[in-house]
């Protein structure tokens, strides 16, 4: 493991996913000046030397929209009164993903989209929408969608994860935009425990079930936790994923950050990863291909735990087919223990004041947030940063603006109510920032 200053880098040698290095920034402050003159470029690189050549060949519709947009964000941020800078508003953000919307060829091509099964849920919700453009969604891993998106098998790779700086440069470029937020839990299946009852857990309990050093319901860790529960004393069966897993990469920073003497830490594991050669022998354990078969593996062994997908829990609630099952409150940085909550993730989002300009970094266990939930991530869309034609350059564009768009795809109808509600969180400001910047340079 390599250490580079407060840059931390892993090697992942995924089954399917290629080779990656994993860049685990703890983005420091940035200075007031250096955010002024970046918000004032923010909304004008839509009529760059590249954004100029592209819509020259748009429809006129796609040119008037974006120079109006482009216009009215300029002026907001610029001309404001007295002279002073000010920070792009949301009503500029959504200005900008409308005229990126509004990119969508009249006929547009059927996008193919990949990877993450935690994402993928949304994928389809917006697929039965009325999205600008029409998507065929489909799961496999995050590692699958960053080698396919990578390669160009497919148009959008949906992934939990980011990309490191030596995969974004290429050859070929590639883009990991943030899309939405999400969060992983902890879910269990514990007979005589009412669902009610979350059990409290922190990472050093979770790294010792899946080292073998916890092996009962009633290790005295776990019993310290949760006093008051009534534990059986049963053997605890960990359930992993078995593919490269974006989930497993959440839920082994989560160990990392939160246990500085977790296996994880330890070779041959060097850090959090997509996919492990190996994981450390326990005994009984079983593996899991996607989030739909760890929810499934979880639901048939009694006294089993697994991380899971945000997405899934709402049918890991649900006592159709059943069982029910329990999830935990995880503790975070700040000792308490949360459960994964709208306002605890958005909570735990909020702290990042900074959002690196390629939109790569961990949300894992902030320490800043004592109300947050401490395992939360961007949900990413990898996409070649040079598209093979104009009319699929625009096609992504139009089809991500509008997945992000508080108005349209990142509204809580799709993310978080009706009848199955998935429990996503819309992007702060400052990441839909660095999100449409992103989609900006994307060209063909």
């Amino acid at each position: 493991m390599a250490l580079n200053g407060d840059r931390r880098e892993f090697q992942e040698t995924g089954d399917g996913a290629g080779i990656f290095w994993w860049q685990l920034s703890r983005t420091p402050p940035v200075r007031a000046e250096d955010r002024k003159e970046y918000s004032e470029v923010m909304y004008t690189d839509a009529v760059g030397t590249t954004w100029r050549r592209r819509l020259g060949r748009a429809r006129v519709m796609g040119i008037a929209t974006v120079m109006l947009a482009t216009t009215l964000g300029l002026g907001a941020i610029v001309a404001s009164p007295g002279g002073a800078t000010t920070k792009p508003t949301m009503g500029q953000a959504e200005k900008a993903l409308a005229a990126l919307e509004a990119l969508a060829p009249s006929s547009p091509p059927t996008l193919t989209e990949a990877g993450s099964s935690l994402f993928y849920p949304l994928w389809q919700e917006w697929a039965a929408a009325t999205p600008p453009v029409p998507v065929t969604p489909g799961k496999g891993g995050s590692g699958l969608g960053q080698s396919e998106a990578e390669n160009g098998t497919i148009n959008i790779g949906a992934s939990d994860g980011f990309l490191p700086k030596a995969t974004l440069t290429g050859p070929p470029a590639v883009e990991n935009i943030p899309v939405v937020v999400s969060g992983q839990d902890v879910v269990y299946n514990l007979p005589g425990v009412k669902t009610s009852v979350h059990l409290k857990l922190n990472a050093k309990v979770l790294a010792g079930i899946y080292d073998g050093s916890i092996t009962t319901w009633t290790n005295p860790a776990i019993v310290k936790l949760n006093p008051r529960a009534k534990l059986p004393a049963k053997t605890i069966i960990p359930i992993r994923r078995v593919d490269s897993s974006g989930d497993t990469f959440l839920f082994t920073s989560y160990l990392f950050y939160g246990d500085s003497k977790s296996w994880v830490h330890s070779s041959p594991y060097d850090g959090p990863q997509l996919l492990y050669s190996s994981w450390p022998t326990v005994t009984g354990e079983l593996s899991e291909n996607g989030n739909s078969g760890i929810l499934a593996g979880v639901q048939a062994n009694q006294y089993s735990i697994s991380y899971l997908g945000n997405s899934y829990l709402p049918s890991a609630e649900s006592p159709t087919p059943g069982p029910e099952l329990g999830w935990a409150a995880l503790q975070n940085g700040s000792g308490n223990f949360e459960l994964p909550t709208p306002r605890s993730i958005d909570n735990e989002v909020n702290v990042y004041k900074s959002i690196t300009a390629n939109g790569a970094m961990t949300l894992i266990d902030s320490r800043k947030a004592p109300n947050g939930y401490p395992d939360v991530n961007f949900e990413y869309a990898i996409v070649l940063k040079k598209q093979p034609s104009e009319a699929t350059a625009d096609a992504v564009v139009a089809e991500l603006a509008w997945g992000m768009d508080p108005k349209h795809g990142a509204a809580n109808s799709f993310l978080d109510s009706g009848a199955n509600p998935l429990l996503f969180r819309p992007l702060p400001l400052n990441a839909l920032e660095v999100a449409i910047k992103l989609l900006q340079k994307i060209t063909y």
